[in-house]
């Protein structure tokens, strides 16, 4: 199993301020699956992701990728951990506005040893004739592109996504669905999708719904629909 989450539990705050937010999750995702994470806003589905992807520290339990145990982890080693394995996607594009599009990529190019070729993956993802611009002159589902080819580049093994739909209209939202889905079918990645748009958990392998901190329900779908036949968007 490429990811195994095990009892995971994270609170925040202290004394009258103290909230627990992951209360004992237990989930696994297989390597190459993508994943969707859905849940009321307060359910912990950010926290969870973001404990695996080492920017909150969980107070216990276990987080094995690939082999390896998070939890624990010292910050160096963790800076390692998201350099070598991990991409992330957010909501906001989070692009330095000084950069252009290709200067954006290679930031993230520059951190790995075996970069995906940045021609091939600018051409892939539909960025090749905006290479020059900057982040102002770009619409959103391009700086969106821009965020997701700058995550690839590192040829990461797993992909964390927070909201990457959440701030585009319906039809840039199919369009970067589509993309993911292409990158998950191109390049084997593992994906693991915060999101309150009902609709893309058709697409995905594996749903998993989180509620007052627990893993409420969790399936995979016998059959997927192709992301450009999702509909209500």
């Amino acid at each position: 199993m490429y990811l195994e989450v095990r009892d995971l539990k994270k609170s925040y705050g202290e004394n009258g301020s103290y909230v627990q937010v992951l209360k004992g999750i237990n989930t696994e995702v297989e390597k190459g699956q993508m994943c969707v994470i859905q849940g009321t806003s307060g359910s912990g589905k950010s926290t969870l992701l973001n404990c695996i992807g080492g920017l909150d520290t969980a107070e216990s339990g276990s987080i094995v990728v690939d082999g390896t145990e998070i939890v624990g982890m010292k910050q160096d080693m963790l800076s390692e951990y998201r350099r070598d394995q991990l991409g992330f996607i957010f909501q906001f594009y989070n692009l330095v506005p000084n950069l252009t599009v290709k200067e954006n990529i290679q930031v993230c190019e520059y951190l790995t040893e075996h970069p995906l070729d940045i021609n091939d993956l600018m051409q892939t993802l539909g960025l090749t004739e905006h290479q020059n611009k900057f982040p102002s002159q770009l619409s959103g589902g391009q700086q969106q592109r821009c965020a997701i080819a700058r995550a690839l580049i590192k040829n990461p093994k797993l992909l964390l996504c927070d909201e990457p739909t959440g701030a585009l209209d319906s039809k840039t939202s199919r369009d970067i669905l589509i993309l993911l889905e292409e990158i998950n079918a191109k390049y084997g990645t593992t994906m693991l999708i915060v999101t309150h748009n009902n609709s893309i958990k058709n697409m995905v392998h594996k749903v998993l719904i989180i509620k007052d901190g627990l893993i409420h329900k969790s399936y995979e779908n016998e059959v997927r629909v192709p992301a450009r036949e999702l509909e209500d968007l």
